[in-house]
């Protein structure tokens, strides 16, 4: 497991391209037969997938970062499928997952295990974490269970449905929340205006890319904004304090996760556009 530490605003703003990138951008996701994960001190998350091609992967805890017998001992994981259809194994009761459907894992569960139902076109399980002062039931909540807003016009470039799987409306957790956001066709905004929220933190993931393709991903304070090109399944960190928004070459998906104080969604510091710089 890789380990990132994130700098406050000041030492932000000193920060060259490539101390950005190796700080906030998680490239290395989705790896046939492997769990890469990235274990970060915004909020303790740790950002991972697991893409089981030719053998089924099991999550387990690593002593080091986590020193944990198991990886949800004091820890909630939710999970989305953007790959083909799969299964997750919770100790020992299996979850059914098809395309875009998600699973709350929560404190407690012991045994993780993924599998996919095809190896030529396997599941491709992106999951985020965060620590958990209480055990709430794990949840399968497919992509008909979710909450699908419809936000945004073609006339600003950023007509988009925010579909709403692990949040309060929909099962209790202990801080986290996630969904996945798809662009409409020559819609390529995403969360603009931005906004912050000092209550939480935010972990992007960007897919649905060609190879050809990027985000432009603004990151910083409003008035001292820096940018990171993203392509196809990599994720993003944001700190509290940190406004995030995104501007693609074409139309685009994303999955958002937040961990935090408040789980209310809504609950955003909106940025006045004319303050941003």
């Amino acid at each position: 497991m890789e380990v990132r530490y994130s700098p406050d605003q000041n030492g932000f703003k000193r920060m060259t391209t490539e101390e950005l990138r190796k700080t906030f951008l998680i490239e290395n996701l989705f790896q046939a037969d492997e769990i890469p994960m990235v274990y970060s001190d915004i909020d303790r998350s740790i950002t991972g997938s697991a893409v089981p091609k030719t053998r089924s992967l099991k999550l387990t805890a690593t002593k080091k970062e986590m020193a944990a017998e198991y990886f949800c001992e004091r820890r909630e994981i939710g999970v989305i499928n953007i790959g083909g259809s799969g299964k997750i194994i919770l100790d020992g009761k299996e979850y059914i997952m098809n395309n875009k459907d998600a699973l709350y894992i929560g404190r407690g569960v012991k045994d993780v295990e993924f599998i996919s139902d095809d190896s030529n076109n396997p599941a491709q399980f992106y999951f985020v974490s965060y620590p958990a002062h209480k055990e709430y039931p794990s949840k399968h909540i497919t992509y008909n269970d979710a909450i699908h807003r419809h936000l945004g016009s073609v006339e600003t470039s950023n007509k988009r449905t925010i579909h709403q799987y692990i949040i309060p409306e929909i099962l209790p957790t202990c801080q986290i929340a996630m969904g996945l956001t798809e662009l409409e066709d020559g819609s390529v905004w995403n969360t603009m205006p931005a906004h912050t929220h000092q209550r939480r933190s935010e972990v992007y993931m960007y897919f649905n890319l060609k190879p050809d393709s990027f985000v432009v991903h603004l990151i910083g304070e409003p008035t001292e904004t820096r940018h990171l090109i993203i392509r196809d399944r990599q994720a993003v960190l944001s700190t509290s304090w940190s406004l995030h928004s995104g501007c693609g070459t074409q139309s685009y998906s994303f999955i958002w996760a937040m961990g935090g104080e408040n789980q209310v969604f809504d609950d955003m510091d909106w940025i006045p556009m004319e303050n941003l710089k």
